[in-house]
């Protein structure tokens, strides 16, 4: 199986920005696109997208979302080892929850990326400590 199959998800807030969002621009199709050029710059192969049309990322939570738990599964049976997103923003923007669901894909080994702003790391308690003490 290729090791850089990836998953991508494609998000928007209200039904107008299906299509076009405050610039006139279209939103999922620009968000696609996106991912489709950093997934051939990466060297990637995208194996799947999932699209949310009109989904509140802010007043909607992950548990709730069709899409986000159809992700979870895909990544529970190994279909794919990266998520890629236009921003991390399309992964929702609740934030007590937002960064554990990010954190989800992280602990059971799916790299997460955003095409504007990279790969999201989590460093453990250790690696905190120990950047510490090297410091010190």
């Amino acid at each position: 199986m290729e090791k850089n199959r990836v998953c991508c998800l494609y998000r928007v807030s209200t039904d107008k920005q299906v299509d076009y969002d405050n610039n006139n621009e279209a939103d999922i199709p620009m968000q696609r696109k996106a991912c489709h050029r950093f997934a051939d710059k990466m060297g990637w192969t995208i194996v799947h997208e999932e699209q949310e049309d009109g989904v509140s990322g802010h007043k909607i939570r992950a548990e709730n979302r069709d899409k986000i738990q159809a992700i979870k599964e895909l990544a529970r049976k190994g279909k794919f080892v990266i998520l890629l997103v236009f921003m991390f923003d399309r992964i929702g923007r609740i934030a007590d929850e937002t960064p554990f669901v990010v954190e989800w894909f992280v602990k059971n080994g799916i790299q997460v990326w955003s095409t504007q702003e990279g790969e999201q790391r989590f460093d453990n308690h250790i690696d905190k400590l120990i950047n510490y003490i090297r410091f010190w």
